[in-house]
């Protein structure tokens, strides 16, 4: 453990680095041999403004910048609320040189990387993620969009950062709440393939949830690592990658059943993976000690275990528009065991059916 490290995702001539560690957000080196032009625009929402947006402007003192700040919460990551940065970018007459700074979780970066991806067919940007959750996942790999009433994240693009600054110090402000929704991204990579992670989360769990800085740094970099070597794999999802949604198609449903913001995006992937594990043990590939050893430590991270009642056939009807069906069959990604995880369209309907019959 340090007290920063970078990692570099391996895309060839589109490779970017991802920096981690205390203050910086606050270091104009990260950020300036990722732009190209003096027009910067920075995009943040209504949180996260008054914390940080004056110490980026500040590292960034020497370009032209503008902003963009958006309302807070996964009910606006909707292409209404994302039009506002594509009109600011038009009437400040930003073009294909430019940069996008996305400052803030994953609503806020997922969106910023969508219109980065979109305005004038493609321009550069930097995400400086301000939670756990985005800067152990959605701010690594590329993958940006909005939602749709009918489905989450169904509208978007592959768009790879120039960089990503994760600085732990944006965490100490962070809700408890929000911290163990990002926790639950953490225990994913330590089920889809590093059980070495996730006995080491099961002994250090209580030092994360105290923010513990070397503890923390050492989380997201092997969560970072951990998926850097998967998406370089497979950028677009054509196969290993979507090891990456344990949880996912579960938890989705939970989030448009709810209402988007309901239930964080973290609260429902780990309700999700719990769902995955007793599909799981169903289906006779999990020790019935290694889904309560999942259990256990979603509940030592104050994550829920099980799912709000939604009903079987309502769950049914809501995974079937995920992004993971292929030619009309449902994909999950189920474990074999900690650290074993198997992408799969050939398992016995009833098994599901018995699962989301449980709640």
């Amino acid at each position: 453990m340090s007290d920063s490290v970078t990692l570099q995702v391996d895309f060839g001539e589109r490779s970017y680095p991802i920096h981690i560690g205390a203050g910086l957000i606050s270091q104009p080196d990260c950020y300036k041999p990722h732009i190209q032009s003096r027009k910067v625009m920075l995009v943040t929402n209504e949180t996260v403004a008054p914390l940080y947006l004056a110490k980026v402007k500040t590292a960034l003192s020497e370009f032209d910048l503008d902003e963009v700040i958006l309302p807070d919460g996964e009910a606006y990551k909707t292409l209404a609320v994302m039009d506002q940065i594509y009109t600011a970018l038009l009437q400040k007459r930003y073009d294909r040189n430019s940069t996008l700074i996305a400052l803030g979780g994953g609503v806020v970066g997922d969106m910023t990387g969508f219109a980065a991806a979109s305005y004038q067919r493609g321009i550069r940007f930097i995400q400086v993620p301000t939670t756990l959750l985005s800067q152990v996942d959605s701010s690594v790999g590329g993958k940006t969009g909005v939602n749709h009433p009918l489905g989450k994240n169904m509208i978007g693009a592959f768009h790879q950062p120039q960089a990503v600054i994760a600085d732990t110090d944006t965490l100490n402000t962070l809700p408890d709440r929000e911290l163990s929704a990002g926790l639950a991204e953490v225990i994913k990579y330590g089920l889809i393939n590093d059980p070495t992670l996730f006995t080491w989360l099961e002994n250090h769990i209580h030092q994360l949830m105290q923010r513990d800085p070397a503890a923390l740094i050492h989380a997201i970099e092997r969560s970072c690592a951990d998926k850097a070597t998967i998406v370089a794999a497979d950028e677009k999802e054509a196969g290993q990658r979507a090891l990456l949604n344990l949880g996912h198609t579960f938890g989705h449903a939970i989030e448009t059943g709810m209402g988007y913001g309901e239930w964080l995006h973290g609260e429902a992937v780990a309700a999700g993976m719990a769902m995955a594990a007793d599909m799981s043990h169903r289906l006779g590939w999990l020790s019935a000690m290694d889904d309560q050893r999942i259990r256990q430590l979603l509940r030592s991270a104050s994550l829920p275990d099980q799912p709000p009642s939604l009903g079987a056939e309502t769950f049914l009807d809501l995974m079937s528009i995920d992004k993971k069906v292929m030619d009309g069959k449902l994909r999950l990604v189920l474990l074999q065991g900690i650290g074993q995880s198997i992408i799969s369209q050939d398992f016995p309907f009833d098994c599901l059916q018995a699962t989301l019959s449980r709640y």
